[in-house]
């Protein structure tokens, strides 16, 4: 069997709280069962020419198998379910509707999430960031009232738990700290059923552990 390796943070900017995307690799492949390797990159080995050839954008993660090398999150995690079962649905309609999902996430949910972080950690400064920022919470309200009314009491998705779920909650998590999640409880409850996951745990525990120095319970 071609083992897999996969790259993260030396030392986590998220101080092992699951933020970084690597814990969504390392979740993706806890819920389908491979065992994984990772080598941890310091920032400056980010901008080296040998992760460089792996990532020529210089971030994390990658993912090596054999022969094959990825990076981007979404592409590694859609390559995980696609190659190993555990992911996606056997109906052909239901794995086009839970990758649907995954890209929602991606492109759509995450995208003003991502605004709101940064406009929370870096032009907190900055003189207009008193007017802005309701406007980019506003956005983000309006995308967690969709997902919201979509979601409604169901607990995945789409059926049963998918790599759409995986990504999804994966993006909401990034919210615990705005408390804006809170606003919307069925939001705030299907993120903990994903966080409850046995594959999550071990994913969130092995980061964690990269962050502390403490390996990891069992």
């Amino acid at each position: 069997m071609t083992s897999i390796t996969i790259t993260g943070f030396e030392r986590s900017p998220d101080g092992g709280k699951g933020l970084a995307r690597d814990t969504r690799v390392r979740w993706a492949l806890e819920e389908v069962g491979q065992p994984y390797a990772v080598r941890l990159v310091s920032f400056a080995a980010m901008k080296e020419p040998s992760h460089l050839a792996l990532h020529p954008f210089g971030q994390i993660p990658t993912y090596e198998e054999g022969d094959l090398a990825l990076f981007e999150t979404g592409a590694i995690v859609f390559h995980i379910a696609g190659r190993h079962p555990g992911l996606l649905p056997d109906d052909a309609n239901a794995r086009a509707r839970a990758i649907t999902w995954m890209f929602a996430a991606l492109n759509t949910v995450e995208p003003p999430i991502l605004d709101l972080t940064i406009a929370r950690l870096l032009e907190r400064d900055q003189p207009w960031s008193t007017e802005r920022m309701p406007l980019v919470e506003d956005r983000v309200r309006d995308r967690l009232k969709q997902l919201s009314a979509r979601l409604g009491d169901a607990d995945w998705l789409d059926g049963g738990f998918s790599v759409g779920d995986l990504m999804m909650v994966s993006v909401l998590l990034r919210l615990r700290a705005s408390g804006l999640l809170d606003e919307f409880p069925n939001l705030a409850a299907y993120v903990a059923r994903g966080e409850a996951r046995p594959a999550y745990q071990r994913a969130f525990a092995a980061q964690l552990a990269v962050y502390t120095g403490v390996p990891p319970a069992g």
